[in-house]
């Protein structure tokens, strides 16, 4: 009897599989959206066709393919293929799949090794993977949506090659539709709008393409066409990628930062809103304004400061969403305004000179002689109050004499540092000229 039903049975299996799954890709030309890496010229193919593969990192966001090309090397180089994910993994089980590559080895079968979420595993792990790369046990295949620089050992670097994998763009995204619409034998029921729209809410990722459109097909009713607000109805929106310890992050705030810098105010608040909508923490965007105001606008306008802080203070009253509404506005403000980073550089230099030359003891006519030794010694003899002084200026030097006068704040001609520019300079003037009497 279970005979009889079993083909039944597999075919129902078969049929349930999720929709990305029966789409796996047979061949490496079948890839989509990573022309660079498996079209006729590229990287993968080139290796395939030499006949020789090394060990490699592939790094790129998630749904982009590469469990899928991993599967594929390993079948057109004809090697064993072995599995396995940091997330769910020990010491003890790679120590099971290294005793498996060797004894496949002694057979004269090498075996491609896998590792998604390579860049979980610690140091310790990490390393314990050299051994077998270098005397050829494993080829060695690991998968991260992380910077490999920074998550990866350098020695695990060292031997094998970083492939970036894309992210899939439009095309390549109806690409898959097209062939999700021919192994249904049915179209998508979206109309052009809702389609296009569909292929947004993918957000490069192929898998989450396909998994959108097994939904709206489990959606429709007979003869029922979506637009786009009736697409929105039926599939959540799905959440932009994004991961407030890793490189989206890292890499969103730099673009708001450089657009303020840039003085794009279009490009900061979409930026800004691109970090909004991922869930960041708008006092942490706001701790990050204030930087942007005294790094690059610096006292080329001094209310950018005031500004921030104060939109700081306006996210702690109202909160959220309100709140967000006054970020926005520094925001804009810092990308319009004057831009300078003299302080900034200023800063950095005496920081400099201040660890370069130790402890100099400041010259003796400005420090205070609360004693009748220290008057002894000349402390506080010769110094003159400013204010006594025509044009409240003494022209004092006021550096060690050991180290002689610096400058290190250079303002330029924009926005407030250019009178503060001018008073600069007539103080140097006035320097020259009394200390020359």
């Amino acid at each position: 009897m279970s005979d009889l039903f079993a083909p039944k049975l597999d075919e129902d299996m078969a049929a349930r599989r999720p929709l990305a799954d029966r789409l796996r890709p047979k061949t490496l030309s079948d890839v989509t959206g990573q022309d660079h890496l498996t079209g006729p010229d590229g990287v993968l193919a080139r290796m395939i066709a030499s006949g020789s593969l090394g060990s490699m990192i592939f790094w790129g966001p998630p749904g982009t393919g590469k469990t899928t090309v991993a599967r594929l090397l390993s079948g057109e180089a004809e090697l064993a293929f072995e599995q396995i994910s940091a997330i769910f993994s020990g010491v003890a089980d790679l120590k099971r799949v290294f005793e498996g590559a060797r004894a496949r080895r002694m057979s004269g079968r090498q075996t491609l090794l896998f590792v998604d979420e390579i860049h979980r595993f610690n140091r310790a792990q990490q390393d314990s993977f050299l051994p077998v790369m270098e005397d050829g046990t494993v080829i060695l295949v690991g998968a991260t949506t992380e910077n490999p620089s920074f998550e990866l050992n350098a020695a695990l670097l060292s031997r094998a090659r970083v492939l970036t994998f894309k992210s899939h763009d439009e095309a390549s995204i109806e690409v898959l539709l097209q062939r999700a619409e021919a192994t249904e034998a049915k179209p998508l029921p979206l109309d052009e709008a809702a389609r296009a729209s569909l292929i947004r809410m993918a957000d490069g990722d192929g898998r989450a393409a396909l998994t959108l459109a097994e939904e709206v097909w489990r959606a429709a009713r007979k003869d029922e066409v979506f637009d786009t607000e009736g697409l929105a109805r039926i599939v959540q929106r799905r959440a932009p990628v994004y991961d407030k310890g890793q490189d989206g992050h890292y890499n969103l705030i730099s673009a708001l930062h450089k657009s303020v810098r840039g003085s794009d105010p279009d490009a900061a608040l979409y930026y800004l809103c691109r970090m909004f909508d991922a869930g960041e923490d708008p006092l942490y965007l706001g701790r990050r304004l204030v930087r942007m105001a005294v790094e690059d606008i610096g006292l080329a306008d001094p209310q950018a400061l005031v500004i921030c802080n104060a939109a700081k203070d306006a996210y702690d009253y109202l909160g959220s969403p309100e709140g967000e509404l006054a970020l926005a506005q520094a925001c804009v403000y810092l990308a319009t305004a004057p831009k300078s980073n003299a302080v900034y550089t200023a800063y950095k230099a005496a920081m400099r000179v201040a660890k370069e030359h130790g402890s100099l003891l400041p010259p003796k006519h400005i420090l205070n002689a609360p004693t009748k030794l220290m008057k002894g010694e000349g402390y506080g003899d010769g110094y003159r109050y400013d204010h006594d002084e025509p044009d409240a200026f003494s022209g004092q030097d006021y550096f060690p004499e050991k180290l002689g006068r610096q400058t290190f704040y250079d303002p330029p001609e924009r926005g407030f540092e250019r009178d503060i520019r001018k008073r600069l300079d007539w103080w140097a003037k006035l320097r020259r000229e009394r200390n020359e009497t």
